[in-house]
C-alpha cells in the first residue's frame, strides 16, 4: 500500500504522539499538575541509552523478518537483558515507555531523512519487539500492570518536561501493534476495561486494583463507582443507542398528520438533546482535536434532528385549519428531514459495536479503506475542474448558470458509472462531445481503478493483521473510557439530570464533599436497575477468583476442557516427561547453526586427538 502520509512528511500519527505527549492527558478536579513517577531527565536518558543501544545492534539495514521472527539473531536474549538495565534498579520501570518514545523518535528520524527511511524503520520495528520481550517476559504481574504499564513518565522536550503518560496510552496513540499484542498488554487492557485495575482518588497519576474483586458479598458490589468500568459504560451506551434506534423506527412509522408531538417523539428529541450535551461537553474539555470522522457524523445527524424539531416547532405555531397549509408544509418537512437522517441512526451503531470483533475488524478495514481514497478524491477534483472548466469554455451560447449545472450532473453521472452523452454535442461540436469521451474514459477506466487498486490494498493489509488490529482497536476502546474518566459517570442522555439537576443548582455553591455525596446517591437511583445486574455479575465472578487464587491461578483464570483431569495425570512418575524431553527439537536456533555448532564440537575433539598424537610422538622421540 502506498503511504502516503509518510511520502509527502505528513505522518498523522507522529503528530499525534508528540500532541499527545506535550498535552495533559488525565484531568482531575484539582489544580497541581500530576508528578512523573521518575524525574523526566533520568527518563530522557534512559531513552537515549535505549536509542544508542538500538543503533548499535542495527547497524544497517535489514530485513524486517530478521527482527520480528521467534528465534530473532538480533533481538537475542542478552540484548534484551541490556535493554532491561538500560535505567539501572532504581529506573528500571521506564523502559518499556522509553522504548516506546524510542520507537516514535526512529519513526520521526525515517520521515526527516528519507534516504535512510527503511533502516530508521526496522530500528523502531526494533523498539516494539525490544518492549514486547520485556513485557512478556516479566514474571512478577504486579510489577507489570502497575509500574511497568500503568506508571505515568515524562521526557523532556526542549527542556520543558512533556505531560506524564503510560505505556498502554503511548501504545494506543502510537499504534504500536506488536506491543499490543502482547500477552502482558493484553491482560492489563482486559483488567482495565473490567474495573479490575481503577484511577486513585487520591492521586491520578496512579492506578490500583479494585479491592472488592474476591468478595462474595452481594450488596458490596452494589456501588454507583462501579459504573467508572469500561464494560459498563460500554453495555449502557450499547442499550442506549438500541433504545434510540426504536424510538426513532417508532416516531418515523406513527406519522402526526395534525403536527402534535407525541411522547415517543419527545423522548427522541430529549435524548438527542443529551447525546449533543455530551458531545459540546468533550469538545470543550479535548479542543479541536477531538473531532474525528463519528464526532462529524455524529455532529451531522444530531443537526438533521435539530432542523427536524424546529421545523416541527414551527408547524406547531401556525393553527391546525390553517387555509394556506403552514402547518401542514412544515409538518411534511419535519418528517422529511427525519426521515432522510434514517441510514445515519443504523450506522451510528457501528461507533457502539466495535467491541465485537466482527464489527471491529470491518471498521478498521472501512477506515483504512477511507484514508486509501484520499488520492483518488484529490485527482478526482483536480479533473473535474479542468474538464468542467473545458465545457463551460465551449459553450458560447447558453445562460453559464444553467450550463454549469448540466455539466456538472453530466460529470457525477460518469463518476458514478452512468454517463449521459446526450446534450455535449451542442458544445463547438465536435470538441464538447471528444473532451467528454475522454472524461468519462479517464474516470472510469483510469481513476476508479485506482480506487478499487487502493482498496484492494487496503483490505489486504489490515486483514493479514486483522487480529492486531482489532485487538488495538479494543484498546483504544478501553482508553477512550480510562484516559480522562469522569469523577461522576452520567452517560447520555442521564447527563441531562448532571447539567440541570446538580450542576447547574447546587454545584457552584454546595462543598465538594456533601455534592460529590449528593451525586453518590443520584447515580445510585439513576443506575439502580443496572447496579442489580452487576452486582450479581460481579458477585458470580468473586467466587471463580476465589477458587483461581486458591488453586494458585491467575485471578481471570478460567478450567477449559484439557485442564480438567491435569490433577489425575502425573507425567513425570510415568517417564513420560523425560521422552518427550530427549526427542524435543531445538526449534530456538536455526538448523544450520546447530549444525556448525556439532562440527566445531568434533573439530575440537579431532584436534585434541591430534595434538595427543603430537605430543606422544615427540615423547617417544626424545
Amino acid at each position: 500500500m502506498v503511504q502516503w502520509n509518510k511520502l509527502f512528511g505528513l505522518n498523522s500519527q507522529d503528530r499525534r504522539g508528540l500532541r499527545e505527549e506535550m498535552r495533559r492527558l488525565l484531568p482531575t478536579n484539582r489544580n497541581e499538575v500530576i508528578p512523573s513517577a521518575m524525574p523526566p531527565e533520568a527518563v530522557t536518558k534512559v531513552a537515549l541509552r535505549l536509542k544508542y543501544q538500538i543503533e548499535q545492534i542495527i547497524p544497517c539495514e535489514l530485513e524486517e523478518f530478521k527482527v520480528t521472527k521467534a528465534n530473532s539473531p538480533v533481538i537475542t536474549r542478552k540484548v534484551i537483558a541490556t535493554a532491561k538495565s538500560a535505567g539501572g534498579k532504581e529506573h528500571e520501570a521506564c523502559v518499556v515507555y522509553c522504548l516506546l518514545v524510542c520507537y516514535r523518535w526512529f519513526r520521526r528520524q525515517a520521515i526527516l531523512e528519507l534516504w535512510d527511511a527503511d533502516l530508521h524503520n526496522v530500528r523502531a520495528t526494533a523498539c516494539e519487539m525490544l518492549a514486547k520481550q520485556l513485557i512478556e517476559l516479566e514474571e512478577d504481574q504486579d510489577y507489570l500492570l502497575q509500574d511497568l504499564l500503568l506508571k505515568r513518565y515524562s521526557i523532556l522536550i526542549r527542556g520543558e518536561p512533556t505531560e506524564p503518560a503510560n505505556a498502554v496510552e503511548r501504545a494506543v496513540d502510537l499504534h504500536a501493534l506488536r506491543v499490543i499484542g502482547s500477552s502482558g498488554y493484553q491482560k492489563c487492557i482486559t483488567y482495565l476495561w473490567r474495573g479490575w485495575l481503577v484511577q486513585d482518588d487520591q492521586y491520578p497519576s496512579n492506578f490500583i486494583p479494585w479491592t472488592q474483586k474476591a468478595n462474595t458479598k452481594y450488596w458490596d458490589h452494589f456501588d454507583p463507582d462501579r459504573m467508572r468500568a469500561p464494560v459498563y459504560q460500554n453495555a449502557v451506551q450499547i442499550f442506549f443507542s438500541l433504545f434510540y434506534l426504536a424510538l426513532y423506527t417508532a416516531a418515523i412509522n406513527t406519522i402526526n398528520s395534525t403536527g402534535d408531538l407525541d411522547v415517543v417523539e419527545g423522548v427522541l428529541y430529549i435524548m438527542t438533546a443529551g447525546f449533543m450535551f455530551d458531545e459540546i461537553a468533550k469538545f470543550w474539555k479535548v479542543g479541536r482535536y477531538y473531532i474525528g470522522f463519528w464526532n462529524v457524523f455524529n455532529s451531522t445527524l444530531y443537526a438533521l434532528l435539530c432542523v427536524s424539531f424546529v421545523t416541527r416547532v414551527i408547524a406547531l405555531g401556525h393553527p391546525v385549519n390553517d387555509d394556506a397549509g403552514q402547518r401542514h408544509k412544515f409538518n411534511e418537512l419535519s418528517y422529511n428531514f427525519l426521515a432522510f437522517s434514517a441510514p445515519m441512526f443504523w450506522m451510528r451503531l457501528l461507533l457502539y459495536l466495535d467491541t465485537f470483533r466482527f464489527f471491529g475488524a470491518m471498521l478498521v478495514v472501512l477506515k483504512m479503506m477511507m484514508k486509501e481514497s484520499l488520492i483518488f478524491f484529490a485527482l478526482l477534483i483536480i479533473v473535474m475542474v479542468g474538464f468542467l472548466q473545458a465545457f463551460i469554455g465551449l459553450d458560447q451560447v447558453d445562460d453559464n448558470s444553467y450550463v454549469t449545472g448540466f455539466i456538472f450532473k453530466a460529470m457525477l453521472n460518469s463518476v458514478m458509472q452512468s454517463p449521459d452523452f446526450e446534450g455535449f454535442d451542442k458544445f463547438a461540436p465536435p470538441f464538447g462531445l471528444i473532451l467528454y469521451y475522454i472524461f468519462t474514459f479517464v474516470v472510469m477506466v483510469v481513476l476508479l481503478n485506482i480506487l478499487i487498486a487502493l482498496y484492494n490494498s487496503a483490505y489486504a493489509d489490515i486483514t493479514d493483521n486483522a487480529v492486531d488490529e482489532y485487538m488495538a482497536l479494543f484498546s483504544q476502546k478501553t482508553m477512550q473510557f480510562v484516559r480522562a474518566p469522569d469523577e461522576n459517570v452520567f452517560i447520555a442522555p442521564f447527563n441531562l439530570i448532571e447539567v440541570f439537576l446538580l450542576i447547574i443548582p447546587f454545584e457552584w455553591w454546595m462543598s465538594s464533599p456533601r455534592y460529590e455525596r449528593l451525586n453518590n446517591y443520584v447515580m445510585g437511583v439513576v443506575y439502580s436497575p443496572l447496579l442489580l445486574i452487576t452486582a450479581w455479575l460481579e458477585t458470580k465472578q468473586a467466587y471463580k477468583v476465589k477458587r483461581n487464587r486458591r488453586n494458585g491461578e491467575s485471578d481471570e483464570d478460567e478450567v477449559q476442557e484439557w485442564e480438567q483431569m491435569s490433577g489425575e495425570l502425573d507425567l513425570e512418575a510415568e517417564g513420560w516427561t523425560k521422552r518427550v524431553e530427549s526427542t524435543r527439537p531445538n526449534v530456538e536456533t536455526d538448523v544450520a547453526v546447530l549444525e556448525v555448532r556439532a562440527l566445531r564440537e568434533q573439530v575440537e575433539e579431532l584436534k585434541k586427538v591430534v595434538e595427543g598424537k603430537e605430543v606422544g610422538g615427540a615423547n617417544g622421540g626424545a
